[in-house]
């Protein structure tokens, strides 16, 4: 048995999977997101391993036949975010998360400091990178900064609570902008440029590699032992690639969860930072991806919900009864709640809805959120397409891959196929089993098996006109949002 545990932005989601690489058992238990300032997104490490700690018990109470052959954990995690730690390993602040853009002036500080940054991180400098946080600390909160010993990664901090060591992955640490992704290793001159060493570093493993095993303690009160290998893990899109078998060049996926991604497996190291795509160490070794992202996905649904007093459940049921003619009526909705990164590489953008009218229904601003998440996710597509990805397929997880309706919606506006699997909502958290699996001499071939197909969505070319004339409003809207911006103080 394999354990995997996936530290997300909502949730702690926990899995176990079995020698077959079948999912057994699942747990989550929620998290709460601080916004103690606009364009502020933080959360407190404590509130990760007491969320642990309760998803772990329960898993152990209600599956104690199977708990006493746990083998091995892995982890994925949130990317991006800043556990600011000092010289006795106490955490020094809230951690700043990865839709977190107070940093946008430090992105351009970092991109003069170090001008090797987009040749040698293969991206581009954004607020919601680890780097940029790291410079705001140093200009906003110098006493926080000046007793800075350690940096880590929202998911590396619960491994250094579980085994007393600090590690981090390749495909993780790629997000902090302090990497030489092609070398898989530190960038010292990077890392000099935000006033740090490879001190304040944790070492480096592979994803498939192991890290570290449980401390006594954590092992006594988890009821495992200590021979239990630690992997060294992913983050949380290249943990969720290897939980769909997305390890090769040219497989891909779209994950709906908080955020929406477009994930593509390269064999190479290809960036292309100024179209504001992503590339990264993927979580096993000599292999990388591309990657757009869009920080609002999923997360849009949930809002409107809590402003209609609705579950996502009903509103969904709501949208698919719409007809066409009554979704060419609907409003347009730019999702930019959260600013956005691909392709606009904007922290200030603000969502949108455009065209309201007296008879606008709940269900008809539903529909606009579900298509606006499509179209921003269209667009990150395109840039991807100019950087050299070639795509054929997309495998669709996260929570939003439980909704038939939207997957329909996406394969219409990206005009690719996309298919589903039943265990699609388990993301990263199965890609971190998996991993675990690696770890502890798990064949590659065998481990990282696509999942089989539940549901395959074609493209209906029946819509394609409807889609594009509103795919041209969306970004119009946009450029018209970005000139306003420009005129009015």
């Amino acid at each position: 048995m394999y354990l995997g545990i996936d530290l997300g932005t909502s949730e702690i989601k926990i899995v176990i999977i079995d020698d077959t690489g079948r999912l057994v058992a699942a747990e989550g238990e929620p998290l709460t997101v601080q916004r103690p300032h606009p364009q502020w997104s933080e959360q407190d490490p404590a509130q990760w391993w007491s969320a642990t700690n309760l998803a772990i018990g329960r898993l152990r109470a209600r599956h104690s036949d199977l708990w006493s052959r746990i083998r091995s954990i892995g982890l994925s995690g949130q990317m991006h975010g800043a556990v600011l730690l000092d010289e006795h390993d106490r955490v020094l602040r809230p951690a700043i998360l990865w839709n977190d853009t107070r940093s946008a002036a430090e992105c351009t500080v970092l991109t003069r400091l170090a001008p090797e940054l987009h040749a040698v991180a293969g991206n581009l400098a954004m607020p919601g990178f680890t780097a940029p946080k790291l410079l705001w600390v140093a200009e906003h909160e110098p006493a926080v900064f000046a007793a800075v010993r350690t940096v880590l990664l929202p998911k590396d901090y619960l491994r250094l609570l579980m085994s007393g060591e600090k590690v981090s992955d390749m495909s993780d640490a790629a997000g902090t902008l302090w990497l030489d992704v092609a070398k898989r290793d530190w960038s010292d001159s990077i890392l000099a440029a935000c006033g740090l060493t490879r001190d304040n570093m944790p070492s480096l493993v592979e994803g498939s590699a192991p890290s570290a095993c449980l401390k006594a303690d954590v092992a006594r009160a988890w009821g495992l032992s200590e021979q239990v290998v630690i992997a060294g893990g992913g983050g949380d899109n290249a943990a969720s690639a290897v939980g769909i078998g997305a390890v090769n060049s040219g497989d891909a996926f779209i994950s709906l969860g908080t955020s929406g991604v477009i994930f593509a497996v390269n064999d190479t190291f290809r960036p292309n930072p100024q179209s504001a795509v992503h590339a990264f160490c993927h979580a096993l070794p000599g292999r990388w991806h591309q990657m757009s992202v869009m920080l609002t996905a999923a997360s849009a649904l949930r809002w409107l919900c809590q402003i209609l007093g609705t579950h996502e459940t009903a509103l969904l049921e709501e949208v698919a009864a719409l007809s066409l003619e009554e979704q060419s009526r609907a409003p347009i909705f730019l999702p930019y709640l959260s600013g956005e990164r691909t392709p606009h590489n904007d922290p200030v953008a603000s969502g949108s809805f455009h065209g309201l009218t007296h008879s606008t229904e709940r269900a008809a601003l539903a529909y606009a959120v579900l298509e606006g998440v499509a179209f921003g996710l269209d667009d990150g597509l395109d840039v991807m397409k100019q950087a050299g990805s070639h795509i054929s397929q997309f495998f669709l997880i996260g929570g939003g891959a439980r909704s038939p309706w939207w997957a329909q919606l996406i394969a219409d506006v990206v005009k690719i196929p996309v298919v589903t699997h039943r265990d699609g909502a388990a993301g990263g958290a199965l890609g971190a089993a998996r991993l675990g699996w690696l770890a502890v001499g798990g064949n590659e071939a065998e481990v990282c098996r696509k999942p089989e197909v539940h549901a395959r969505f074609e493209a209906d070319a029946g819509r394609a006109g409807q889609l594009e004339s509103r795919l041209k409003r969306y970004r119009l809207f946009y450029q018209q949002q970005v000139e306003a911006r420009r005129l009015l103080p």
